[in-house]
């Protein structure tokens, strides 16, 4: 094998597929992305395989795994035969590796799958029909998530009961761009894109360690955002999951989180947009404060210094001073 991705191409759908298919039932994407998820990949793989949706094209992507998980997308992709199988011979990280194969891809909607979640059978046509219902701005449909142990054990919903009839955190549907900027609610398992909003930004910012923030960001300003209220996924916590490795010294995700932020305050246009980007600069301030991450501290108070309406800024202001005493800057 050469140094090149290798690439097996299969026909676009199989027989069964493309004798269910209709004008009617567009073509889902499946980007199933692995990195050394040997212990969980039959049971992703099996769960795109129970989807009642049956317009799909599914793309196997390994990330230069090193625990045997290309032997076994092999061994799917030689069984499936519509299915096509990316084998990446070095480590690119997930937004490039996710590109790769979403540049070759031809489905009206797109599903960014780490294979070591678990699709539930209804969700793509769940998602479908609600993408068939909205807006054509609405360019992406999320929905709640049965979070799981890495022994598949229950841990309750990302989107909890609050008690009074709602959901905490509280899902949000329609323009959602300040509310991307305050606060994370979004289950990023559960998204379902629309290639024409995917397409607009140009895909994932490859420059990143990490997707969706940065997704969420650039495609709430034009786009709107349809919460599904309905459990589709099973999200897996366990400790090699990426959500984990947050704000950990050297690790490159809080860098990332800056940049996007950066962003940000290009694409704000608002009073209220710059009130939401400084609560969540000053969130992310507290997270590296707390982590001792000094140089992301100050290029946060930077950031919160340009977005941050006066009465905030004095806030800020006055926390920045005990930040200071407690990391020595």
């Amino acid at each position: 094998m050469d140094n090149s991705s290798f690439l097996i191409p299969h026909s676009s759908l199989s027989a069964a597929s493309a004798s269910a298919a209709s004008a009617s039932a567009p073509v889902v994407t499946i980007v199933a992305l692995c990195h050394n998820h040997s212990s969980f990949l039959r049971e992703a793989l099996d769960s795109i395989l129970s989807q009642t949706y049956s317009n799909l094209e599914v793309w196997l992507v390994d990330d230069a795994s090193t625990d045997g998980s290309a032997a076994t997308l092999r061994e799917y992709a030689a069984r499936y035969p519509a299915w096509h199988l990316l084998l990446l011979p070095e480590n690119v990280g997930n937004c490039r590796a996710f590109n790769q194969a979403f540049r070759r891809s031809r489905g009206e909607f797109v599903i960014d799958f780490a294979t070591d979640d678990v699709l539930l059978p209804n969700r793509v046509s769940q998602q479908v029909a609600a993408f068939r219902g909205a807006a054509p701005l609405v360019g992406m449909v999320y929905s709640n998530a049965e979070l799981i142990d890495a022994a598949g054990r229950p841990l309750g919903l990302h989107h909890r009961p609050d008690g009074h009839g709602g959901r905490r955190p509280a899902p949000a549907s329609g323009w959602v761009f300040a509310e991307v900027l305050r606060r994370y609610f979004i289950s990023t398992p559960t998204m379902m894109m629309r290639r024409a909003c995917l397409q607009q930004l140009g895909g994932y910012d490859e420059a990143l360690a990490y997707e969706d923030f940065d997704f969420w960001v650039r495609a709430s300003r034009e786009w709107q955002f349809l919460y599904l209220d309905e459990v589709t996924t099973r999200k897996r916590r366990h400790p090699r999951s990426l959500g984990r490795r947050a704000y950990r010294r050297h690790d490159p995700f809080l860098t990332s989180t800056i940049r996007v932020c950066e962003k940000a305050l290009a694409l704000v246009r608002t009073p209220a947009e710059r009130v939401a980007l400084a609560t969540r600069l000053r969130w992310e301030l507290r997270q590296a404060a707390r982590r001792h991450r000094h140089a992301e501290v100050r290029a946060l108070f930077r950031l919160l210094r340009a977005a941050a309406p006066p009465a905030l800024l004095d806030r800020a202001l006055a926390a920045w001073s005990k930040v200071r005493l407690s990391i020595g800057g």
